[in-house]
């Protein structure tokens, strides 16, 4: 019901002009799906909709790509210049990084939608990437290299 009902809001934000949570409210229940203020709330957190700026008002969009290339810039810079080595143990992904810097390399690993990724451990110059499988995690740790 959740996941239906957020990709019924992404359908409706890209076709319609949405300013305020009551207008998504009442465009969903014009489709038949009745929610109250808080569920539709976490469903904005959740989805990571913002409201942007167009034609002198606001309305809700998914951030745009050029925010996600972006980001994925500023990922590959801070692997640049804090990852020392990557390798694989199994289905996890070891990272070394320069002192101090592993909770950097860790939390922008965490603020990307990585598939496979069960969820990332860091200390002073060292991450643990736990991986859904050996695969997967060999196949992150090559994409991780090619940063460095």
């Amino acid at each position: 019901m959740k996941s239906a009902r957020q990709n019924v809001i992404l359908d409706i934000i890209a076709s319609e002009n949405i300013e305020t949570q009551h207008q998504l409210m009442a465009e969903l229940g014009k489709r038949g799906i009745s929610t109250t203020q808080a569920t539709l709330s976490r469903d904005i957190k959740e989805l990571r909709l913002v409201k942007e700026l167009a034609d002198g008002r606001y309305r809700y969009t998914v951030p745009e790509r050029a925010g996600v290339a972006e980001h994925n810039q500023r990922l590959a810079k801070i692997f640049r210049e804090s990852v020392v080595s990557c390798d694989t143990a199994m289905n996890l992904i070891v990272l070394k990084t320069l002192p101090g810097l592993a909770m950097a390399a860790s939390s922008a690993m965490d603020g990307m939608n990585i598939p496979d990724l069960v969820g990332t451990v860091a200390g002073d110059d060292t991450v643990f990437m736990a991986m859904r499988d050996v695969k997967s995690a060999v196949q992150f740790c090559g994409e991780i290299r090619k940063l460095f």
